[in-house]
Protein backbone atom coordinates (compact mmCIF):
# COMPACT_ATOMS: atom_id res chain seq x y z
CA UNK A 1 0.00 0.00 0.00
CA UNK A 2 1.38 3.17 -0.85
CA UNK A 3 1.99 5.94 1.61
CA UNK A 4 -0.63 8.25 -0.47
CA UNK A 5 -3.49 5.85 0.38
CA UNK A 6 -2.34 5.07 3.59
CA UNK A 7 -2.87 8.41 4.57
CA UNK A 8 -6.49 8.80 3.07
CA UNK A 9 -7.50 5.80 4.48
CA UNK A 10 -6.24 7.28 7.81
CA UNK A 11 -8.15 10.53 7.16
CA UNK A 12 -11.38 9.37 6.78
CA UNK A 13 -11.26 7.04 10.33
CA UNK A 14 -10.55 10.08 11.62
CA UNK A 15 -13.41 11.72 9.45
CA UNK A 16 -16.17 9.71 10.58
CA UNK A 17 -15.03 8.66 13.84
CA UNK A 18 -15.05 12.42 14.93
CA UNK A 19 -18.67 12.31 13.23
CA UNK A 20 -19.66 9.42 15.22
CA UNK A 21 -18.64 11.32 18.32
CA UNK A 22 -20.07 14.52 17.34
CA UNK A 23 -23.46 14.73 19.91
CA UNK A 24 -26.98 13.81 18.74
CA UNK A 25 -29.08 17.36 18.62
CA UNK A 26 -26.35 19.06 18.99
CA UNK A 27 -24.77 22.75 17.35
CA UNK A 28 -26.39 24.07 14.75
CA UNK A 29 -28.99 21.36 14.13
CA UNK A 30 -30.56 22.03 17.39
CA UNK A 31 -30.69 25.99 17.03
CA UNK A 32 -33.91 26.03 14.94
CA UNK A 33 -36.09 23.87 17.67
CA UNK A 34 -34.31 26.46 20.45
CA UNK A 35 -35.65 29.32 18.34
CA UNK A 36 -38.99 27.79 17.46
CA UNK A 37 -39.41 27.48 21.65
CA UNK A 38 -38.47 31.06 22.22
CA UNK A 39 -41.26 31.92 19.85
CA UNK A 40 -43.76 29.85 21.25
CA UNK A 41 -42.84 31.47 24.53
CA UNK A 42 -43.03 34.92 22.92
CA UNK A 43 -46.50 34.31 21.69
CA UNK A 44 -47.19 33.03 25.45
CA UNK A 45 -45.86 35.74 27.04
CA UNK A 46 -48.74 37.95 24.63
CA UNK A 47 -51.39 35.44 25.69
CA UNK A 48 -50.44 33.40 29.17
CA UNK A 49 -52.35 30.02 29.88
CA UNK A 50 -50.49 28.17 32.56
CA UNK A 51 -50.21 25.26 30.00
CA UNK A 52 -48.70 27.22 27.57
CA UNK A 53 -45.86 28.79 29.95
CA UNK A 54 -46.06 26.11 32.00
CA UNK A 55 -44.78 22.74 28.82
CA UNK A 56 -41.59 26.18 27.69
CA UNK A 57 -40.33 27.13 31.37
CA UNK A 58 -37.95 24.85 33.62
CA UNK A 59 -39.55 24.13 37.19
CA UNK A 60 -36.01 25.04 38.33
CA UNK A 61 -36.86 28.65 36.71
CA UNK A 62 -34.48 31.28 37.66
CA UNK A 63 -35.95 34.80 35.86
CA UNK A 64 -34.04 37.74 36.99
CA UNK A 65 -35.97 40.89 35.72
CA UNK A 66 -33.83 44.34 35.03
CA UNK A 67 -35.83 45.76 38.72
CA UNK A 68 -33.84 43.48 40.06
CA UNK A 69 -37.09 40.83 41.14
CA UNK A 70 -36.39 37.23 40.35
CA UNK A 71 -39.28 34.98 39.38
CA UNK A 72 -39.62 31.24 40.07
CA UNK A 73 -41.41 29.58 37.32
CA UNK A 74 -45.08 29.57 39.75
CA UNK A 75 -44.48 33.62 39.83
CA UNK A 76 -43.22 34.24 36.98
CA UNK A 77 -46.48 32.18 35.49
CA UNK A 78 -48.84 33.42 37.89
CA UNK A 79 -47.84 37.42 37.27
CA UNK A 80 -48.29 36.64 33.64
CA UNK A 81 -51.77 35.22 33.85
CA UNK A 82 -53.09 37.39 36.60
CA UNK A 83 -51.44 40.68 34.49
CA UNK A 84 -49.60 41.86 37.13
CA UNK A 85 -46.93 41.80 34.14
CA UNK A 86 -49.15 42.12 31.02
CA UNK A 87 -47.19 41.91 27.72
CA UNK A 88 -49.53 43.45 24.68
CA UNK A 89 -46.77 43.15 21.97
CA UNK A 90 -43.34 41.47 22.19
CA UNK A 91 -40.70 42.05 19.11
CA UNK A 92 -37.50 40.32 19.60
CA UNK A 93 -34.65 41.37 17.60
CA UNK A 94 -31.31 40.41 16.79
CA UNK A 95 -31.15 37.24 18.53
CA UNK A 96 -28.76 34.82 18.51
CA UNK A 97 -28.66 31.38 19.69
CA UNK A 98 -25.65 28.93 20.36
CA UNK A 99 -25.89 25.37 21.55
CA UNK A 100 -23.33 24.58 23.89
CA UNK A 101 -23.41 20.56 24.38
CA UNK A 102 -26.77 19.44 22.23
CA UNK A 103 -28.96 20.10 25.61
CA UNK A 104 -28.15 23.47 26.76
CA UNK A 105 -28.41 26.89 24.51
CA UNK A 106 -27.72 30.49 25.37
CA UNK A 107 -30.38 33.07 23.64
CA UNK A 108 -29.36 36.24 23.16
CA UNK A 109 -32.14 38.89 22.10
CA UNK A 110 -33.26 42.73 22.13
CA UNK A 111 -36.81 42.63 23.57
CA UNK A 112 -39.20 45.80 22.88
CA UNK A 113 -43.01 45.15 24.09
CA UNK A 114 -46.11 47.62 24.88
CA UNK A 115 -47.10 46.52 28.65
CA UNK A 116 -50.30 46.94 30.67
CA UNK A 117 -49.07 45.77 33.87
CA UNK A 118 -52.03 45.95 36.54
CA UNK A 119 -53.89 48.03 33.98
CA UNK A 120 -50.82 50.64 33.39
CA UNK A 121 -49.40 51.37 30.17
CA UNK A 122 -45.86 51.75 29.43
CA UNK A 123 -43.18 50.50 27.18
CA UNK A 124 -40.05 48.30 28.02
CA UNK A 125 -36.85 47.83 25.59
CA UNK A 126 -34.44 44.98 27.32
CA UNK A 127 -31.32 42.51 26.69
CA UNK A 128 -32.33 39.56 26.96
CA UNK A 129 -29.99 36.18 28.44
CA UNK A 130 -31.81 32.87 28.05
CA UNK A 131 -30.64 29.46 28.93
CA UNK A 132 -32.48 27.22 27.47
CA UNK A 133 -32.30 23.24 28.27
CA UNK A 134 -33.44 19.88 26.63
CA UNK A 135 -35.78 18.57 29.51
CA UNK A 136 -37.99 15.07 28.46
CA UNK A 137 -37.61 16.09 24.49
CA UNK A 138 -38.46 19.39 24.85
CA UNK A 139 -36.63 23.23 24.89
CA UNK A 140 -37.40 24.39 28.29
CA UNK A 141 -36.38 27.88 29.68
CA UNK A 142 -34.07 26.97 33.12
CA UNK A 143 -32.79 30.90 33.09
CA UNK A 144 -33.30 34.42 31.85
CA UNK A 145 -31.84 37.88 32.81
CA UNK A 146 -32.88 40.90 31.68
CA UNK A 147 -31.07 44.38 31.61
CA UNK A 148 -33.13 48.03 30.68
CA UNK A 149 -31.93 49.74 27.52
Amino acid sequence: MSIKKFFLIAASAVLFTGCAMAPAGGGASAEPAVAAAAERLRLAMIDPTPAALGALVADELSYGHSSGKVDTKASFIGDLVDRKSDFVSITLTEQTIKVVDGHTAIVRHTLAADTNDSGKPGKVALKILGIWQKQGGEWKMLARQAVRI
